[in-house]
């Protein structure tokens, strides 16, 4: 669902932003992406947030277990026990890693697009619709790691047993402690494991949207 929402509010923006007959600049394509990512992860953040707890749960000593049996369980419980407004509890590093896989995944893509259409490849042919793909699926890599590092942090943390203080105030917080703790390439800590998780669905992702515009 997330990755269909913004795939398709991507679409539905550059579409309302076109101007017939001129090229659509970079900053306007940069705009469509950074919107359609936000929107649907915060659609989507309540999923999101079950399913990072509920594979937290089985690092965790037993006693500190939410013991979640699936994600109408998980829901009804972030409810009852933080109000629906738990639901969305690290919406905001959720739909900024959004909307920097969107930035990265979408916008160079187009902008990948144009610039091999530039240098001679033929225009929707194979080469210049893999291409694109490959090195937005960088991109994508790139700009959303750092992000999902800090959402991960903070969606899963839990209350000090004694003190009953959480580890971060927020993400901002737990940004910068992760780079006191170990400099701003902490933020890029597994990025050769998150790019082959991330870049092949990239690429997968854009050239089946591709094939299916056709």
């Amino acid at each position: 669902f997330y990755t269909g929402a913004r795939l398709g509010l991507y679409d539905i923006f550059t579409e309302a932003a076109k101007v017939p007959g001129e090229k659509m600049p970079f900053w306007k394509t940069t705009a469509c992406a950074l919107t359609a990512g936000g929107l649907a992860a915060v659609i989507g953040n309540p999923a999101d947030l079950s399913l990072i707890r509920m594979q937290a749960d089985t690092m965790l000593p037993e006693a500190q277990r939410r013991n979640y049996t699936g994600v109408g369980h998980a829901f009804s419980s972030i409810v009852r026990d933080e109000g629906v407004g738990g639901l969305f509890k690290g919406a905001v590093p959720t739909a900024t890693r959004a909307m920097a896989l969107n930035f990265g995944m979408l916008g160079f893509n187009t902008m990948a697009k144009d610039a091999l259409a530039d240098m001679g490849v033929q225009k929707g042919s194979a080469a210049q619709v893999f291409g694109a793909s490959a090195i937005a699926g960088f991109f994508a890599s790139f700009f959303s790691l750092p992000f999902d590092y800090v959402k991960t942090q903070v969606q899963k943390m839990k209350p000090d047993p004694v003190t009953g203080e959480l580890p971060f105030k927020g993400p901002v917080d737990c940004a910068m402690k992760q780079i006191q703790a170990g400099g701003i390439t902490r933020l890029w800590t597994g990025f050769p494991t998150y790019y082959v998780r991330i870049a092949p669905h990239a690429m997968i992702t854009l050239i089946a949207q591709d094939n299916v515009k056709k």
